[in-house]
């Protein structure tokens, strides 16, 4: 009896992974279908709380503290404001905030997630799992130094050019001095990817699939990536945005390697030696389990990997009218020159 339910466990086990790869939809040339919409908003971080050390996952209970402490900050942020409450004050109060605090989104357009994400049926301490400690290896001595010339031209706001007493090039000189995201070209926090990341809001993605080629839409800004099936990299001098993405199936996993970036890729602290290798695999019909490894020796002192699930949704893609001739990109340097005329004009 004993030696009969080992033999019915050894058959089901065996059989197991080819019932669960069945179920999963299929194109017409027989790969994963990975087309449709999916949502990827969750409250896991990209690196993990220091508290948990090296764990990976996170106990239940853990699980719903973080669940009910986003809720409840997320309650008491939409709170009624006071209608008799006063202006701020120039400049903002230095809360934090847009501009000091002086106004911008509410957190009705806050779309980051009501859980950390679960897999293998346990709770995530963060997305990134190697190294160990589930954070990003330290930035090399050569991109610190770099970073900090970079924040030498950014200041709080204080209605002064500043900028004028500075050597050098000035931060709002014209439009190519300001961020990517301020540009509109690409989304904030690498939300295009790759490696595609949560975000606050606006993490919907739709997948479309064909024999040669897969996209990936962005809900955030506008980006669109075009993952080419098989071939070469372009030429070394052929750089763009979110680099050059070659795809081949291993088995049912897309597996897409990127280079070929520009000097200012969407992943925050990132170089154009930047080289991201994704891994997609649909674990049932519903979900996408991605996986991410980002090696890049001009900015990391090692490589670095993560994942998370893509579960699909009803939800669709919108449009995000954001572009590089938006009006906000003319009043900000139209903002400048009349704070550098006003400071001209004082001596």
């Amino acid at each position: 009896m004993k030696m009969k339910r080992q033999l019915l466990l050894f058959i089901a086990v065996l059989f197991l992974p080819w019932t669960t790869i069945a179920d999963i939809p299929r194109t017409a040339d027989g790969k994963p279908d990975l087309s449709g919409h999916y949502d990827i908003a969750t409250l896991t971080p990209l690196q993990r709380d220091r508290r948990f050390g090296d764990n990976l996952y996170m106990t239940v209970d853990d699980a719903n503290r973080v669940a009910e402490r986003d809720r409840m900050g997320k309650e008491f942020a939409n709170r009624n404001s006071d209608p008799e409450r006063g202006a701020p004050p120039v400049g903002g109060d230095g809360s934090r905030g847009a501009a000091g605090n002086v106004g911008g989104y509410n957190s009705f357009w806050v779309d980051n997630g009501t859980s950390n994400f679960v897999v293998d049926g346990k709770f995530r301490t963060s997305i990134i799992y190697e190294p160990e400690n589930g954070r990003r290896p330290r930035f090399t001595e050569a991109r610190m130094q770099q970073f900090a010339a970079f924040r030498g031209r950014f200041r709080q706001n204080t209605g002064e050019a500043w900028w004028l007493e500075v050597d050098g090039p000035g931060p709002y000189d014209h439009p190519e001095s300001l961020t990517l995201s301020d540009r509109c070209l690409l989304g904030f926090g690498s939300t295009g990817g790759p490696p595609m990341l949560p975000v606050l809001y606006n993490n919907v993605k739709r997948i479309v699939q064909t024999p040669d080629h897969v996209m990936i839409l962005n809900e955030m800004v506008h980006d669109a990536r075009v993952i080419r099936i098989s071939g070469k990299h372009a030429p070394d001098d052929i750089r763009k945005w979110l680099g050059d993405s070659v795809g081949h199936w291993e088995g049912d996993t897309l597996v897409v390697e990127t280079t070929n970036f520009t000097d200012r890729p969407a992943l925050s602290g990132a170089t154009r030696e930047l080289k991201v290798t994704e891994r997609f695999t649909m674990t049932d019909a519903d979900t996408i389990l991605y996986n991410f490894t980002v090696d890049d020796p001009g900015a990391w002192s090692g490589p670095w990997s993560g994942e998370f699930p893509l579960p699909r949704t009803d939800q669709r893609v919108f449009e995000y009218a954001c572009h590089e001739g938006n009006y906000s990109m003319g009043n900000i340097l139209r903002g400048a020159r009349l704070l550098e005329d006003e400071a001209r004009n004082a001596n």
